[in-house]
């Protein structure tokens, strides 16, 4: 579905913490030939920057400290050949299987929550969808980054769903967690998300909700393909 006689648009997926937004997102991009943009790797990446430099200690963010790191982080993206998708590098240094582990998990909405952060995230990522023909997945792309997004999409599933994908996906890395652990990050998560004072999570109003609690890949494809003709069709 190579959409080289169409218009190119802004797809903005939004939604709760492990929903599968970057795998729904990563796979609209492949289909139609546009850029996909991980927002919330963005966030990791500077979570994982702050860990790893003495901003966070003991699970204790120290927003100051988190401020005074910015000026020194490079986030950029770069195609992997061999996974067929692009993989974040913080200052020159791979990043993408270090910002998916649980310490990262659990301290990543805090970062997000202040307000210099995602000041220079935005920033950053409308620059990077100046063009159009980009696929962008996070908290806050249909309310803040992008309001004028052609297509926008809220993703949801229930809790428990969203935790055993969690779980399995760290599991296959060899990450020693439990379900309990990682339900309760999802849980602890969601209210963060949605009760921060620095664009919360909130579905915009114009936003298609797309529930997969029951639903395979194929069949989120499926029921994006409908949504992208309408939107393109407008």
């Amino acid at each position: 579905m190579e959409c080289t006689d169409t218009k190119k648009i802004i797809i903005a997926v939004d939604g709760f913490s492990s929903c599968g937004k970057s795998t729904f997102a990563k796979a609209i991009a492949a289909e139609l030939g546009y850029i996909f943009i991980d927002t919330g790797a963005m966030y990791r990446a500077v979570t994982l920057y702050a860990l790893d430099h003495g901003a966070i200690r003991s699970g204790i963010v120290d927003d100051d400290a988190v401020k005074r790191t910015l000026a020194d982080i490079v986030i950029d993206f770069r195609f992997n050949q061999a996974r067929g998708a692009s993989d974040i590098y913080v200052n020159g240094d791979l990043a993408e299987g270090r910002i998916r582990t649980i310490e990262v998990s659990n301290c990543v909405s805090a970062v997000s929550s202040i307000r210099e952060v995602r000041e220079k995230l935005v920033a950053m990522q409308q620059q990077m969808g100046r063009k159009r023909g980009v696929v962008m997945d996070g908290r806050d792309i249909g309310t803040v980054v992008f309001p004028d997004a052609e297509l926008k999409i809220f993703m949801t599933a229930d809790p428990h769903v969203r935790a055993v994908r969690r779980y399995e996906e760290l599991r296959a890395k060899g990450d020693d967690v439990s379900l309990e652990e990682i339900e309760e990050n999802v849980i602890s998560r969601d209210k963060a998300d949605m009760t921060r004072a620095i664009s919360p999570l909130r579905k915009a109003d114009d936003a298609i909700v797309l529930d997969n609690s029951a639903m395979s890949v194929s069949e989120q494809m499926e029921w994006f393909r409908e949504r992208f003709r309408e939107a393109v069709s407008r």
